[in-house]
């Protein structure tokens, strides 16, 4: 069924295909929304890491956000590699412009390792984005980073979950990748209550782009219309599914499987 739904995507560019606008738009595509973007920067990677990034000037960041948002629209706005505080100030700007419900990912390490982040951002991500997202989508790192608080459980990921609650998120859904254990569980988050997912761990080094793959796909959800819980739950079996589906390339840390639905399952 094609459920349309429009996502602007605010986020960086990642020229190996598996993270980054091209993850998000492939995202978008496979679950039957219309994906548009907004640049933040030009990045230089392939499986093995990230080796140049390229900053887009902030006029013109704006520029390709608002050519958007005031032609084709969106029901949905999806932040990812934002770099800076002054891009991160300028998103949260547009966001108060447009009221629209906003998935932001607060993307800060490649799967590599490299910083995606600058640490100064870091506080600005929380006093001006955290308080604008309609759904947060941190993984563990990056719920420390942002409370203050060690996230090493999945208690403490529900703890870090009610702490970023209270600094104005709607909701929050806690990551546990990086949570040790045979089976990850995320935690969706809301001040009415939490819903938990939980499967058992892939062994895989094709990995790279999960973060920016299921934010996409709940963004997509958001903007179709669909209940939160269900979209989650949607962008959960998607990314597994594509997980599954590796196709197994590159060196390092290879992409996932954005098109299988496209194909439908084995």
């Amino acid at each position: 069924m094609f459920l349309n739904g429009r996502v602007l995507i605010i986020a960086g560019s990642d020229s190996g295909g598996g993270a980054g606008v091209q993850a998000d738009i492939k995202t978008v595509t496979a679950l039957g929304g219309y994906a548009a973007t907004a640049i933040t920067a030009v990045t230089v990677q392939n499986t093995l890491g990230v080796t140049g990034v390229h900053p887009i000037p902030l006029d013109i960041i704006e520029a390709q956000a608002r050519a958007v948002l005031d032609d084709i629209g969106a029901d949905a706005i999806k932040t990812g590699m934002l770099g800076d505080a002054a891009t991160v100030d300028l998103v949260a700007r547009l966001l108060e412009a447009y009221p629209i419900p906003a998935v932001i990912d607060p993307v800060m390490i490649a799967k590599g390792g490299a910083s995606l982040l600058a640490s100064e951002a870091v506080a600005m991500v929380r006093e001006r984005l955290v308080p604008l997202a309609a759904l947060l989508t941190p993984n563990a790192p990056e719920a420390e980073a942002l409370t203050g608080l060690t996230v090493s459980t999945t208690d403490d990921l529900r703890r870090a979950g009610d702490a970023l609650l209270k600094l104005g998120a709607k909701a929050v859904l806690m990551k546990g990748g990086h949570v040790p254990g045979d089976r990850v569980v995320d935690v969706l988050m809301t001040p009415e209550g939490e819903t938990a997912f939980e499967g058992e761990r892939i062994a895989s080094r094709h990995t790279h782009g999960t973060g920016c793959t299921l934010a996409s796909a709940c963004a997509t959800g958001i903007a179709q219309g669909l209940p939160l819980a269900e979209t989650v739950a949607r962008a959960w079996d998607y990314v597994h599914e594509a997980m599954l589906r590796a196709p197994g390339l590159g060196a390092g840390h290879g992409p996932l499987d954005h098109g299988w639905p496209l194909r439908g399952r084995a």
